[in-house]
């Protein structure tokens, strides 16, 4: 039963993970939309967690406060630390290495999260590397083929494929406006900003696993972090986007994209990440990352008139691969980890200590044989010298 009850919990965990690259990759196209439509990406970030605060606080509040235990300093500090690297400064630093390099080397630069992630927590002892064992060597083995498989999809087109044809492009319907990317060609910033920005979204995963095992409420804590990530957002925004026409919402892809992102983005895929994560690690959950390439090409090729090569299809083959290695290795590892002792380790020791106890028995019986036996000749041996009157 017990069993049966890890493999559900893996399967569960497969199954939202891959739930949140899908909403993830809907997400990256309408931020695509929003940017064409010349919104600022920092007031959308800012926007987009002062929707999804807005949304979560309430809805944890209520679903969570018969069993939400005490607030620390502590959780609270994890809590900010999670808006930080995960949130405000850490999609900041990711946008702007953006705009001063190119869309394919930030993508490429985002499938190395799930090394960084491994590397982090091993280094940290959230994760047991186990090289030794076939559980370890599967879970290695399946990072690297995600990587590869990433960079696969990311650099090698090879011929057009097509699949079907929509003819139906979402950018034609948003106002064009000029892209400042060309003003900046500082190549190496944006390369430094990209790894940092890799590196606080694993220890943002990796933050979450250390709350998740001192407050195990998903929700509450989800709302604090987006809370905190909303503040910092917008104390960013404000000081670096004076514009404030750039702040104004109407009835557009503008609200539209900071409404989705930030309700079903942070409100929701951030409650099922943080329950993931508590339930498989922070590894387990990053190993996703380059499904969103697959999930983004095809909805880029169906709203987006975007176009499917032949490395995208050698690149999401290799990436599925990845995912069921790891979650073969990941789900041996846990059966592995809460398998009870066999018998067998202990019949060796049982069996001696029985022996023991029987030799110990045995001769305590012994010894009682003889303290009767002689008990029973001195009354024989005094009956005999007694004499008769």
């Amino acid at each position: 039963m017990a069993t049966m009850s890890k493999v559900g919990d893996g399967l569960k965990a497969t199954i939202l993970m891959v739930v949140v690259q899908v909403i993830f990759s809907g997400i990256n196209i309408m931020y695509k939309l929003a940017a064409t439509d010349g919104m600022d990406l920092r007031v959308l970030v800012a926007y987009r967690f002062l929707f999804g605060a807005a949304f979560i606080v309430p809805v944890a509040f209520f679903l969570e406060r018969k069993k939400r235990p005490k607030l620390t300093w502590k959780v609270s500090l994890f809590a900010l630390l999670c808006g930080l690297f995960g949130g405000a400064l850490g999609q900041n630093l990711m946008l702007e290495s953006l705009v001063l390099t190119s869309a394919t080397f930030a993508a490429a630069m985002v499938n190395l999260i799930p090394g960084i992630t491994f590397i982090v927590a091993v280094c940290l002892r959230l994760e047991n590397l186990g090289w030794h064992t076939l559980a370890g060597k599967a879970k290695v083995l399946g990072t690297l083929m995600g990587i590869g498989g990433a960079m696969l999809f990311t650099f090698y087109k090879g011929p057009n494929i097509t699949i079907w044809e929509t003819n139906f492009n979402l950018m034609k319907i948003t106002s064009h406006h000029p892209s400042h990317a060309a003003e900046s060609g500082n190549l190496a910033l944006g390369v430094i900003l990209a790894i940092v920005s890799c590196v606080f979204y694993s220890l943002w995963l990796i933050i979450q696993a250390k709350a998740a095992a001192v407050y195990p409420c998903p929700q509450s804590f989800t709302a604090l972090v987006v809370f905190f990530a909303s503040l910092l957002g917008t104390v960013s925004a404000l000081c670096m986007q004076r514009d404030w026409s750039q702040w104004k919402l109407g009835w557009d892809i503008r609200l539209l994209t900071v409404a989705y992102a930030g309700i079903v983005g942070s409100g929701i895929m951030f409650v099922v990440i943080a329950q993931v994560v508590g339930m498989r690690g922070p590894v387990f959950a990053s190993v996703f990352n380059p499904l969103l390439l697959i999930f983004v090409a095809i909805v880029g090729s169906l709203v987006l008139d975007e176009k499917l090569y032949l490395g995208s299809l050698l690149g999401g083959i290799l990436i599925i691969a990845a995912l069921f290695v790891v979650s073969w290795g990941k789900s041996k590892e846990i059966k592995k980890i809460t398998q009870p002792v066999p018998e067998e380790d202990t019949s060796i020791e049982d069996q001696e200590r029985e022996k023991s106890s029987d030799r110990n028995n045995d001769q305590l019986v012994q010894e009682q044989k003889n303290v009767s036996i002689e008990s029973h000749a001195d009354q024989i041996e005094i009956t005999v010298t007694i004499p008769k009157k």
